[in-house]
């Protein structure tokens, strides 16, 4: 950043009095303009042991599997985001959605929240952002082609929880270079 987005004057990079890290700074009316993380939210749709996958057809990580997620548009809900984003990329929709995963990635400042539920009338398909979707048992999954790491640990954690029937929410980390650290 290098100019105020509201006055048009230049910032510095300085910790304002009263707080503990830099922050950009306008060096004419004082406005701090602070960087937060980016909140994803995102859907874990499922047909008794299956879930709902969706083939990315866009940049970054084109061709490779995902759950239904993306960035929160502001004014918006998590549970709505996320609803928005399965329907964009796999024309599905869920019943009864239920947090189930909350994960941290620092080094790129995202935090990912995760909501399960049935399928709704078991309907999907290719949204404008994938190639296709398609239902897969955890067995059936192409592991070598997720695209993202917490999509993975998201995975994992699901499959984890049918198999020991814990139905909370499920916590984790991924840290450089893209290893999980595991909370629940």
């Amino acid at each position: 950043m290098k100019y105020c987005s509201q006055c048009g004057q230049s910032v510095t990079v300085k910790i304002p009095e009263g707080d503990n890290r830099q922050r950009h700074v306008c060096d004419h009316c004082e406005l701090i303009h602070y960087q937060n993380p980016r909140i994803i939210a995102g859907c874990v749709p499922y047909v008794e042991e299956r879930v709902l996958l969706c083939k990315r057809s866009i940049e970054p990580r084109y061709g490779l599997w995902t759950l239904p997620a993306g960035f929160l548009e502001n004014g918006e809900t998590v549970i709505a985001g996320a609803q928005r984003e399965c329907y964009e990329e796999a024309l599905a929709a869920i019943e009864d959605p239920k947090l189930c995963g909350i994960y941290d990635i620092p080094e790129i400042n995202q935090v990912y929240i995760f909501y399960s539920g049935q399928l709704l009338d078991n309907r999907y398909g290719a949204g404008e952002e994938s190639l296709e979707a398609d239902l897969f048992r955890e067995d059936e999954i192409p592991w070598d082609e997720i695209a993202f790491p917490v999509v993975e640990l998201m995975l994992h954690h699901y499959f984890e929880g049918l198999k020991n029937g814990f139905e909370g929410v499920r916590t984790g980390a991924i840290k450089r270079p893209w290893k999980w650290i595991r909370r629940q």
